[in-house]
């Protein structure tokens, strides 16, 4: 059984959920379900060996095969998954998708809130959990993978980009890729994983939230009312943001992170200019 063509490998909430079922929606391609299957960087996925991993991409044979786990950019935290994806992936090519990082840092706040993995606030958990910002250091994450395939398997993305221009991306990508044939955007396909629409996890909630019995019996027994007031109570009312101290603390270290991708990319880069710069134009690696 055939292995994936291409990763898109991150970087965690900067619209990959989204990609990956546009993709998943055009002709000659098949995505892997689950989504993140997260196999070469989380032990007990790994466990379950390569023909499992390639079980995932049946049926793939003369289609573009691809998945997408973010796991994969988030160093330091899975020191063993890019030796393990190296070792299997030698010819695939990867892309990154990649967003404003202090947008990136709130959002991925918001995301374990609602996992129930924080319970302070973000100008708290930011001092505690380093992942916040590693995983938005874009230049740091891509240096196995810059390093080990080169430039030409690597597409730079930005999410900021794709929300401007999406078909313009899409095509973009489909090219990267050898898409036998152009690449068209649904716009019937909605915005996946998106942080606030997201109910916050709770004791229990496999039981009494996630799954079809209990949401149907809600629905029979619970007046819309309750069920929304309940609804606003598990999520997040008030997106957060970053105190002027955190700022302080994080721009520099953003700043110096872009400022090495910037050069990568033959632009200036920083978080000031992050925004004009990657929405004017599609940008790629310098030559």
């Amino acid at each position: 059984m055939p292995l994936p063509d291409f990763v898109i490998i991150g970087a965690m909430k900067c619209g990959t959920s989204s990609l990956h079922a546009q993709l998943a929606a055009q002709d000659g391609f098949l995505m892997s379900e689950p989504k993140e299957p997260n196999f070469f960087s989380d032990d007990d996925v790994f466990a379950r060996g390569l023909d499992w991993y390639r079980s995932l991409f049946r049926g793939g044979e003369g289609v573009l095969k691809g998945e997408s786990s973010t796991h994969y950019t988030k160093r330091p935290t899975y020191p063993a998954c890019f030796e393990r994806l190296s070792a299997a992936l030698p010819e695939a090519r990867f892309i990154y998708v990649m967003r404003d990082p202090l947008d990136r840092l709130v959002s991925h706040y918001i995301h374990e809130w609602t996992m129930g993995n924080v319970k302070g606030a973000l100008t708290e958990e930011i001092e505690t959990r380093r992942e916040l910002i590693d995983y938005g250091r874009y230049a740091y994450q891509l240096e196995p993978y810059l390093d080990h395939y080169g430039k030409e398997r690597i597409l730079p993305v930005f999410f900021e980009r794709m929300k401007a221009d999406p078909q313009g991306e899409l095509s973009r990508i489909g090219a990267f890729l050898g898409a036998e044939r152009p690449l068209a955007w649904r716009d019937d396909i909605s915005p996946q994983n998106v942080s606030k629409d997201r109910l916050r996890k709770i004791p229990m909630s496999g039981l009494l939230i996630d799954n079809a019995p209990a949401r149907a019996l809600r629905r029979a027994l619970a007046p819309q009312g309750l069920r929304d007031w309940v609804k606003s109570r598990l999520q997040m009312r008030e997106r957060p943001s970053l105190s002027e101290d955190n700022l302080k603390r994080v721009k520099p270290v953003f700043d110096e992170d872009l400022g090495a991708l910037g050069a990568m990319l033959g632009v200036g880069l920083d978080c000031d200019a992050y925004r004009e710069t990657v929405t004017g134009r599609s940008l790629d690696w310098a030559r």
